[in-house]
């Protein structure tokens, strides 16, 4: 075998690959003799099939394994003896001529194929001592708690039925059927009885609470909808629908006080224990934003201190995934790049640039936690798995299963836990201050955090 290095630019490798026809058809034979023992072929004893009857019957898709075998090994060979670590699966392009791939197959001419390859960049990893980091602290104040323990209250809050003949508003509770069509056909899921529709929750499709204000009890009323472009059922996804409502009752809401009587409703021994409860659940709540900060501020200077060649590969990848959600939301708020201020054109160099960043910084991560030898173990990932099927309820066994046998969706899960490991290695080393700021402050532009 002869491999040839034939491009050499930036992140891009190429080398093209002669395999001699005698190497090909001795791999092929030898596969042939493999298969000797193993095949029954009437008239013939098992394992005395004559080899050129087996290359009669077989040959040429012997000879396809055993081309797929030598490109696959001989591809291996290239990476391990030139220390590549690769940023893509390697690119093969085998001959294209009919005349050139009939000469290779019937075993007159060699294999001449050329493969492609792009690296990952060599990274030289900056001084995480040098790196200062603001930590925004906010304790729960009483408002706070008060304002949760409102919140609480109005969820729990009473209902009593309106006086007949009374119009249904925004806040009350609806008892209804409904039966749901598209193209004036029923489909799965879309009808129910006795269902109980708070107005004002949005727990429903887009449009559907809003055309059922000034409903009264008794009364029968078409709606008319369209599913989100993202809908979780792909099959209604984007359709336009009918739902044929009827109201069987309408309901007031009253208001719950917030005492011992209520805490003790809540599950709670007294009211005391019940803010202490609440006062710890924004504590964490305060503690998860500032980490978002922390890590936004962290990964802004890793960012601002690492500059390398990318992987286009994988930065194109990383934009087709943000500008497919991005499309999917203008779509479901029936929205365009106008109404945002923009032009697809700006967009589109905008997420670029977010692709961009996000690769780099996942190299950067990736890089220090390899150098830092950060591991994620079995048991983090189990752990991950059991919450994510809690957020299931009745089908924790499903989606363990689906875990267990989906790598690429326990890889999905692993990625994370390792990101934020690595975030821990780093604010160690790192210069961390910590500044107390108000609630607002703390929560200010989460949004666009989140999205870079």
């Amino acid at each position: 075998m002869q491999v040839t290095a034939t491009l050499s630019e930036g992140l891009k490798r190429e080398f093209r690959v002669v395999v001699p026809v005698t190497d090909l058809a001795a791999r092929a034979d030898a596969r042939l003799d493999d298969l000797k023992g193993r095949v029954n072929i009437n008239g013939f004893r098992p394992g005395k099939v004559p080899t050129a009857h087996l290359k009669k019957l077989y040959g040429r898709a012997v000879l396809a394994e055993t081309i797929e075998a030598v490109v696959g090994e001989a591809n291996q060979k290239i990476v391990e003896e030139n220390g590549f670590k690769l940023a893509q699966e390697p690119s093969v392009k085998l001959p294209e001529a009919e005349a050139e791939a009939k000469a290779v197959f019937d075993g007159t001419a060699d294999l001449d194929y050329t493969v492609a390859f792009e690296v990952l960049p060599t990274i030289q990893l900056a001084d995480f001592k040098g790196i200062k980091v603001e930590k925004p602290v906010v304790e729960p104040a009483e408002a706070d708690v008060q304002a949760m323990l409102e919140t609480m209250a109005k969820q729990n809050r009473p209902f009593e039925a309106k006086a007949e003949g009374a119009a249904a508003e925004s806040g009350d509770r609806l008892t209804i059927g409904f039966v749901g069509t598209i193209d004036g056909e029923k489909f799965e899921g879309g009808t129910a009885e006795d269902i109980q529709l708070e107005l004002g929750s949005n727990s429903f499709i887009p449009g559907f609470e809003d055309q059922l204000i000034g409903v009264k009890a008794g009364e029968d009323r078409v709606v008319k909808v369209k599913f989100p472009s993202n809908y979780m059922a792909e099959n209604l996804a984007g359709k336009d629908a009918e739902f044929a409502v009827s109201v069987k009752s309408i309901e007031k809401p009253g208001d719950r006080a917030i005492d011992e009587e209520f805490a003790k409703m809540v599950g709670f021994e007294d009211l005391a224990k019940l803010k202490a409860a609440v006062s710890d659940r924004l504590k964490s709540e305060y503690a998860a934003a500032s980490r978002r900060k922390v890590k936004r501020a962290l990964l802004d200077a890793l960012d601002e201190k690492h500059a390398f060649d990318l992987p286009q590969t994988l930065v194109d990848q990383e934009f087709e995934s943000v500008w497919r959600q991005v499309s999917q939301d203008l779509e479901s708020r029936g929205k365009t790049f106008t109404d945002e201020e923009t032009t697809e054109e700006k967009a589109r160099e905008e997420y670029r640039a977010i692709a961009e960043r996000r690769v780099r910084l996942g190299l950067v991560l990736a890089e220090i936690g390899e150098k830092a030898q950060i591991k994620v173990s079995d048991e983090e990932v189990s752990r991950a798995v059991v919450e994510r099927a809690r957020q299931f309820p009745g089908q924790e066994q499903q989606v363990w299963d689906y875990y267990r046998k989906t790598p690429q969706a326990l890889a999905s899960l692993r990625a994370p836990i390792f990101e934020e490991k690595v975030v821990d290695y780093i604010l160690e080393l790192a210069d961390v201050t910590e500044k107390t700021v108000s609630k607002d402050d703390l929560f200010k532009d989460n949004d666009e955090e989140e999205a870079a």
